[in-house]
């Protein structure tokens, strides 16, 4: 049976204190900014570090990097996030990545030649979802 996380197979080593230490000393200075950064980034601010984390976590599975998925489901259980609220953040993201690829079908149907539906609607259509093609008129023109 596989690890009980992320880190536990082969494909993804153990994050030890030691490998973080190689990588300060291979770049001290770098290594020192993006902590720096990060520790700015994740501080509350106009959104709470609740909020951050979730966001993180979201992005995280987006990214796919079990690293940052182990670690910010952590900071983001401290933080005050439930279980449910992780979860929904997942979902948030498994949403925008598959929207990506429904989004992008777009390239593919104009590569394929596929016209634009007479009424204005189709793979061309750049209108917000049940805007009507009056609706793009500039501010003003008349109807």
């Amino acid at each position: 049976m596989p690890g009980t996380n992320a880190h536990d197979d082969a494909v993804y080593p153990p994050a030890t204190g030691e490998i973080g230490l190689r990588r300060k000393e291979l770049a001290p200075a770098i290594h020192d900014a993006f902590e720096a950064f990060s520790r700015a980034v994740f501080r509350a601010g106009a959104l709470p570090e609740k909020t951050k984390q979730l966001i993180a976590v979201a992005v995280a599975h987006t990214t796919q990097c079990p690293y940052c998925i182990a670690g910010h489901s952590q900071l983001a259980r401290r933080k005050g996030a439930s279980d449910e609220e992780i979860m929904e953040a997942i979902w948030v993201a498994a949403e925008m990545r598959a929207g990506g690829a429904y989004a992008h079908s777009t390239v593919a149907l104009h590569t394929l030649g596929i016209p634009a539906q007479a009424d204005g609607g189709g793979p061309s259509d750049h209108r917000a979802p049940g805007a009507r093609p009056s609706d793009d008129r500039a501010p003003g023109a008349r109807r």
